[in-house]
């Protein structure tokens, strides 16, 4: 497949670095500025190598990438609530020209995701984002793949930041904020880890999840309700004291930040459960847990992060496209 590539960062990097070992070709690769464009596959390295250098791709506009010739774009510009702009007008340009979209970016499907399924359903293109929740965990098409109808809730550790602080903390007894410190030295944590610590990252995943829920068990998608994050019950991990994580081991139990999802609503929090049980997976792994119906839970862990890793699964879904 022909790809066009939107968004620099670990993933889109990734994917574009990766693409021919998976046999495809990379058309246009564009960041927030500039594009580099070409019909018959263009030069990821020395665009990357320019990207670092010169703080641009190529000398085109970005809204080349979307004009080119391409089969699949791949949207994994930075998420952005609200509106979910640019990435939801990127999606729109593929699907509106018949062409597949798929996603690493939140935004469209946690915030608008009305919108963007109706744009999947009048366009002769397909829409996948398995990418936008738990990285290279399968967990959009294990639902898909199960039956929507069939699940009664997803619920799970859907933060790799959060998880490593509160794996760090209990197994040190150490405090939050230097475990976070710690953190940010090692690359896990951003500058500003209030994406993560406060809970909004998992909950834009459960987001997501509640809506594959909640549209993939009605025939009619206006029946279906949808969610967004201000329909999320959301705390974080801030607050919580290494004494409390100290006192739950003395009970055989530890603290992990655990989003839910259901056809009724999303609620991100921290919870104790058992030190030894499924979903006390430590630091940067993830976990997602799925209730079902008539088979029992269901669970699907692994690295919930990390550019090669997301990458994979854009790939998977590439490769679903036929």
């Amino acid at each position: 497949m022909r790809l066009a590539v939107l968004g620099v960062g670990a993933v889109g990097r990734a994917v574009a670095e990766l693409a021919t070992t998976h046999g495809h070709t990379v058309t246009a690769l564009g960041d927030s500025s500039s594009a580099s464009v070409d019909p018959a596959g263009i030069d990821v390295e020395t665009a990357l190598t320019r990207k670092r250098e010169t703080g641009s791709v190529g000398e085109a506009d970005r809204s080349a990438a979307l004009d080119g010739e391409y089969d699949v774009l791949v949207e994994a510009t930075p998420t952005t609530l609200g509106d979910a702009e640019p990435g939801f007008s990127h999606v729109r340009a593929a699907l509106g020209s018949g062409r597949h979209a798929v996603l690493a970016n939140k935004g469209p499907v946690a915030e608008r995701f009305n919108d963007t399924a109706q744009l999947a359903r009048e366009s002769a293109g397909q829409l996948r984002f398995e990418a936008t929740v738990g990285g290279a965990i399968p967990a959009v098409s294990t639902v898909e793949d199960f039956g929507p109808g069939r699940i009664n809730a997803a619920r799970g550790v859907l933060n790799g930041t959060a998880n490593f602080i509160l794996t760090r903390m209990a197994a040190e007894s150490l405090d939050y904020d230097h475990v976070l410190a710690e953190a940010q030295d090692l690359g896990v944590a951003e500058t500003d880890p209030s994406f993560d610590v406060d809970g909004t990252d998992a909950a834009l995943k459960c987001v997501i999840l509640a809506n594959v829920l909640s549209h993939g068990s009605v025939e009619d998608p206006a029946d279906a309700r949808e969610f967004g994050l201000a329909d999320a019950t959301v705390e974080g991990i801030r607050d919580i004291p290494g004494s409390a994580l100290n006192l739950a081991s003395e009970d055989g139990r530890t603290v992990r930040l655990i989003g839910e999802a259901t056809r009724e609503g999303v609620r991100v929090g921290p919870r104790l459960i058992p030190e030894n049980g499924t979903l006390a997976v430590s630091g940067t792994r993830n976990i997602i847990q799925l209730e079902t119906e008539h088979a029992g839970q269901l669970n699907v862990s692994g690295r919930g992060a990390g550019g090669p890793e997301t990458a994979s699964a854009i790939f998977s879904d590439i490769e679903r496209l036929g």
